[in-house]
């Protein structure tokens, strides 16, 4: 079982690594890191889809069966996962391209996951904590790439803003709160299970208020903008009827 589990992975990280190497020598012009980024959204709507899949069709629920023992479809996702994490992680260490927070939220994911594998149960809740985690990650790779190709200061931009920002308040925050209280209360996930939410949880605070700070420096940016225009136009409208008296 743990051979074949290593190999699931080893197989998994294979894969990630040969659609990167791939994306580099497609996108020769372009960074290293665009070709990251797009793994990165790659494995973030399938991650979205398999994980959704998991939580709302195949089951269980997570929010009523927290430790129950792991599903055959669920140990594939979690192999798939585990084997993109260690590549991203990997990654982000050998060009220092990201900072503590995230590789610490990286590393919980690892072990989490890894700790979901060795034990063959709490797969549910762990999926259900990919889908939570990772369905604002095309959105984060989407605003990535309109700041490379300068079309981030757009309709679009505010918008793929507006939907980032809603969804990790919403569903990262307000519906991972309430998984986390599922776990917690109930009798069957192991106290280090329970702990390991509790980490993730604590990461995703730390994101979210980084979030907000800069959700609310746009905001004002964004009216004393719409203030100034304002202001001109009702200076012009205010010339133009003075010059015609």
């Amino acid at each position: 079982m743990a051979s074949a589990l290593c190999l699931q992975v080893l197989c998994s990280l294979c894969g990630w690594l040969s659609l990167y190497t791939s994306l580099c020598r497609l996108n020769k012009r372009r960074s290293y890191e665009w070709s990251c980024r797009l793994v990165t959204f790659t494995h973030g709507v399938l991650s979205i889809g398999l994980s959704a899949y998991i939580g709302f069709i195949d089951g269980p629920w997570p929010f009523t069966h927290p430790g129950a023992p792991n599903t055959p479809l669920q140990v594939h996702v979690l192999c798939l996962t585990l084997g993109y994490f260690i590549f991203d992680l990997g990654w982000c260490i050998y060009f220092q391209s990201e900072g503590a927070l995230m590789l610490a939220h990286h590393t919980l994911s690892i072990l989490g996951i890894i700790m979901a594998l060795v034990l063959g149960e709490s797969g549910t809740e762990v999926n259900a904590v990919l889908f939570g985690s990772e369905i604002t990650n095309p959105l984060l790779q989407m605003r990535w790439f309109l700041r490379e190709t300068g079309r981030y200061h757009s309709f679009t931009g505010d918008v793929v803003d507006f939907l980032f920002v809603a969804l990790f308040t919403g569903v990262r925050i307000g519906v991972g709160a309430r998984l986390l209280f599922c776990e917690m209360v109930s009798p069957t996930p192991r106290w280090f299970v329970k702990a390991g939410g509790v980490a993730m949880y604590a990461v995703s605070w730390c994101f979210m208020v980084s979030i907000w700070r800069f959700a609310w420096k746009k905001s004002i940016k964004k009216y004393h903008a719409w203030r100034s225009r304002w202001s001109e136009e009702w200076q012009r409208k205010l010339n133009g009827h003075l010059k015609a008296h």
